[in-house]
């Protein structure tokens, strides 16, 4: 599943509720840098899944991680049976294709 950036946080956890609620839902977030705002955005989505009862697990990366690595990562997410959306927070860094990234996420 992919949630989209754009969502504001009280909508998250009603879209998390509504469209998630009937499964042991798990949410992964990936934050590639040190934004400050991204922090914030990021961790309050991980905390509107821990307060709705979901499992979350926060990745946090480096600023100088690069387009494979982060790609590796969503890999091996993607396969991870546990985990039922991933949210990788943009902005990225300048050496990160954004649309590489979105594509990499799988929909199922």
């Amino acid at each position: 599943m992919i949630l989209q950036n754009a969502v504001s946080f009280t909508p998250l956890r009603l879209a998390i509720a509504l469209v998630v609620g009937a499964l042991f839902a798990a949410l992964a977030g990936v934050l590639v840098g040190e934004n400050p705002a991204s922090q914030v955005y990021v961790r309050n989505k991980i905390r509107a899944c821990e307060e709705l009862g979901f499992y979350s697990e926060n990745h946090v990366l480096p600023e100088d991680t690069t387009e494979e690595a982060l790609l590796a990562l969503i890999g091996k997410l993607n396969r991870k049976e546990s985990i039922h959306g991933i949210l990788v927070q943009l902005p990225l860094p300048k050496q990160i294709r954004e649309e590489a990234v979105i594509a990499a996420i799988s929909p199922e």
